[in-house]
């Protein structure tokens, strides 16, 4: 079996949520990534990123694009989670505006999170509200899907967080140590 570690930078929880249970699963050390260095991951074999969405920027774009040279010789995965539902095109555009070309070949992953706007920075919080008042303008009929989930949320607490979206990261970890 090869040595794994999973790496996660979190704000609101969802991100580390799932590290933990992809480490768990999957046997590995999980870590918070605002305590790793690069030095500290080269004994691994199987490195997974596990961050959020956040504003169309993903929580570890800076640490993996940064390092990326230094671990380019270790299976790298990647698993995003946000608040709107999966979609192809949108994950896409996300992958190529946050990382450098050689990362978006990686194996990248996509889980639905949480979002509780009373948790949320003030920042955040201000930031949404008024992408709420945005949205809410267009007709339903023109909303895209992420629009459709903003809807949907507003101000309610909602958790979407489940372990079914771990289950072809988890394949692929099986089959990368057989």
């Amino acid at each position: 079996m090869k040595k794994g570690i999973v790496l996660y930078k979190s704000k609101y929880g969802s991100s580390k949520w799932y590290a933990e249970k992809i480490a768990e699963k999957c046997k590995f050390e999980c870590k918070d990534l605002k305590h790793i260095k690069v030095s500290d991951i080269q004994k691994y074999e199987i490195i997974i990123f596990c961050g959020a969405v956040y504003a169309s920027g993903v929580s570890f774009r800076k640490f993996l694009n940064k390092n990326y040279e230094r671990i380019k010789g270790k299976k790298i995965i990647l698993f995003v989670n946000g608040a709107s539902p999966f979609d192809e095109k949108t994950l896409k555009n996300l992958i190529c505006n946050n990382f450098k070309k050689e990362i978006i070949s990686l194996p990248l992953f996509y889980g639905r999170g949480a979002w509780d706007i009373d948790k949320m920075s003030t920042l955040h919080r201000v930031l949404c509200k008024m992408l709420i008042k945005m949205v809410s303008k267009k007709k339903n009929k023109d909303l895209q899907p992420w629009e459709e989930a903003l809807m949907e949320a507003k101000d309610r607490s909602c958790d979407w967080k489940d372990e079914k979206y771990l289950e072809p990261i988890l394949k692929l970890v099986s089959k990368i140590n057989n």
